[in-house]
């Protein structure tokens, strides 16, 4: 019997393969499974418990699936292992199931862009390729029919936490900064080796496209004991990189063939997004796209919500939600892609944040920064005589109104939060679309009158 813990999108999805593969399953999760899950399991005549854990029962599994939010500490993780019962995740269980080649993307910051670009750059050139992970699709789900060539996937460092087998064709390791170390015993060196699974298994015949520029990949990455083709991107560093910009040409030769790419009409603007361009060219010409149809695609791609997405504009002030930029790094990207003056609106739940690598950006480009959580006092000490106004609010509304305010034409409100939402809100997609929202009735609603 396999035992799956956790009934989201993974746990779900792995429960519905393996009673399509004819195995005895048991789905288990200590909080409410939400209905659409439950009509799913119950249409599928697949046993479950919600808000409980029959300890026993899960222990007599032969494998466990763990939803990748559950921690390795878990006292019942914990018993799994003593009893040596394999713990896995649900895309270790799917890769199982599949003939397809897997393009894997994994980082700190910088995942979700670059996985949905790089399915856009192949879905474009009429590649047969799905996509999955923690982008928030269930590969496992997918593979029942398993009816594509490619799968581009979305791995956190939780989930790769539980792959062992798992081999990627194309592995994509954008970056590694601090975060999730309570998850790690606050090792950096724990949690860089985590990220650095998405190249575990490679052969000759795979590839590892990672960003040379990233110094903790440089610490961590043993790359003479690697076994599949290196494929090194930079912006800095042309000499040592398959790919590099110059000007607003991006230059691949991981073939000894240079071929010059224009990104000049990309919707995606900053530096990181220059990182996350290059990483998901280089995986669409490994998989035989042409230069042409990758011009052609950059131009049509439409980024995920709360990326820096551009909500509205009205009097020359343009407004951006990245609520998703919930750490210091997210920030700092957001802070050096945009060139105009900023009126700030950030704060939330503090994760243990070092703001002192933004003050020279906050400097140059921050005009005004409202606070916008239940605690700002992190927020005024580290950017007072940084920022010539600071301002709190615990409104969405309200922060919205002094933006207004404050920004004048040529100038860009940004939400870019730096924290996690949940004094707040319920999650960074619940702060992005009420920030979205104000936007609209606030500022926009007015000028339609």
């Amino acid at each position: 019997m396999i035992a799956i813990l956790g009934a989201g999108e993974s746990g779900v999805g792995a429960a519905l393969l393996a009673k399509a593969k004819g195995l005895d399953v048991f789905v288990s999760d200590s909080g409410e499974i939400k209905p659409v899950y439950q009509q799913k399991l119950q249409a599928a005549d697949i046993p479950f418990e919600s808000g409980t854990h029959d300890s026993l029962r899960i222990l007599a599994a032969s494998e466990i699936i763990k939803s990748p939010g559950i921690p390795d500490k878990a006292a019942l993780i914990q018993q799994a292992k003593a009893n040596n019962i394999p713990v896995i995740s649900e895309i270790e269980f799917a890769s199982r199931y599949s003939n397809a080649k897997f393009i894997c993307i994994t980082g700190t910051n910088g995942k979700t862009t670059t996985t949905l670009l790089t399915y856009h750059l192949l879905k474009s050139a009429g590649l047969n390729v799905g996509l999955a992970g923690n982008i928030g699709e269930s590969l496992a789900e997918k593979v029942i029919i398993d009816e594509y060539d490619y799968y581009v996937v979305e791995l956190s460092s939780f989930q790769l936490d539980g792959m062992f087998q798992f081999k990627a064709h194309i592995g994509i390791l954008l970056n590694i900064t601090p975060d999730h170390l309570d998850r790690y015993e606050y090792s950096m060196a724990k949690y860089a080796q985590s990220k650095l699974r998405i190249n575990q298994n490679m052969t000759p015949a795979d590839y590892f496209i990672y960003n040379t520029d990233d110094k903790l990949i440089n610490e961590y990455f043993d790359s003479a004991a690697f076994k599949g083709q290196l494929i090194p991107f930079s912006i800095e560093n042309q000499w040592q990189a398959k790919a590099y910009y110059s000007n607003s040409k991006l230059i691949t030769n991981y073939n000894s063939t240079e071929e010059h790419i224009d990104t000049s009409s990309s919707v995606l603007i900053g530096k990181h997004n220059q990182y996350n361009t290059a990483a998901a060219v280089l995986a669409a010409k490994l998989t035989g796209v042409s230069s042409e149809n990758i011009s052609q695609a950059l131009v049509t791609f439409k980024n995920a919500d709360h990326r820096l997405q551009t909500v509205g504009e009205a009097n020359g002030v343009c407004y951006i939600n990245d609520s998703k930029a919930t750490n210091v790094e997210a920030v700092w990207y957001a802070l050096d892609g945009i060139t105009q003056p900023i009126v700030w609106i950030a704060g939330g739940v503090d994760k243990g944040n070092d703001y002192t690598t933004l003050h020279a950006l906050a400097k140059e480009k921050i005009k005004a920064l409202i606070c916008l959580g239940v605690d700002n006092k992190k927020l005024f000490e580290s950017f007072t005589g940084v920022i010539p106004v600071i301002d709190e609010t615990q409104s969405m509304e309200e922060a919205i109104q002094k933006s207004n305010t404050l920004a004048q034409s040529g100038e860009v409100v940004l939400l870019s939060p730096a924290c996690a939402s949940f004094d707040l809100f319920n999650n960074y997609e619940h702060r992005g679309r009420r920030f979205a929202e104000a936007v609209e009735q606030i500022v926009l609603a007015p000028l339609k009158q």
